[in-house]
């Protein structure tokens, strides 16, 4: 290997001279760093899901069974609920007027509790499975059509009793003792006849930015 520094003087190649006018260039345009391109802004709407919501009678009986896991388990609150449309990124005009325009189409529909199971990441840790029967599958797939929103996995609509990140074993515990504190709760049937709009920013765990938007009521067509 050989090196131009290792040549005679006179023999090295000459570089070439810029012309006077390339040495004032302009300083090059600042780019926004990965970091700032990624933070939501204001103009990038918040993270929104629909809700199911139980009749009054039904969501004080799953509230008291919740609030006695979570005595035990540890674990946020949250409202009683199917989930109907997933986490989805949306301005808040936008959202409500999306969840208006689904419920003015939906009528009331029934739903049953088939099982109480347990999942695998945080905000499916016990839940109550919920029967997939046409309506239930319907009503999601009619809603989501509405918010543009496509789930990477099949429908799976269920009512989530603890959200936490337990070992199997606890777990499964928490899920017998559903079994144990309520012995009706499977084949559990009601009426859904309220959709709801949540604020639900699925980083924050602790629920404390998740709130009620907007609910709307579902008439006999």
């Amino acid at each position: 290997f050989s090196s131009s520094s290792h040549l005679p003087l006179l023999l090295r190649p000459r570089q070439p001279r810029l012309p006077s006018s390339s040495l004032h260039l302009p300083p090059p345009r600042s780019s926004p760093s990965p970091l700032m391109a990624t933070q939501p802004t204001a103009a990038a709407g918040e993270v929104y899901s629909v809700w199911a919501l139980p009749p009054e009678d039904v969501r004080g009986r799953l509230k008291g069974l919740m609030a006695t896991l979570r005595s035990e388990f540890g674990g946020p609150a949250f409202d009683p609920h199917i989930t109907v449309v997933g986490a989805t990124r949306l301005h808040p005009a936008a959202a409500v007027e999306m969840l208006r325009s689904a419920a003015a189409a939906l009528s009331p529909y029934p739903a049953r509790v088939a099982s109480v199971a347990r999942g695998g990441f945080f905000y499916q840790c016990v839940y109550l499975l919920i029967d997939p029967s046409p309506e239930v599958v319907e009503a999601s797939a009619h809603c989501c059509r509405h918010f543009g929103y496509q789930s990477s996995t099949p429908y799976m609509p269920h009512l989530s009793l603890l959200y936490g990140d337990l070992t199997d074993e606890e777990k499964e515990r928490a899920r017998r003792r559903v079994e144990e504190l309520d012995k009706e709760i499977c084949g559990l049937s009601f009426q859904i006849s309220e959709l709801a709009l949540y604020k639900t920013d699925t980083e924050d765990k602790s629920l404390a930015s998740w709130e009620k938007v907007e609910v709307c009521h579902l008439e006999n067509k």
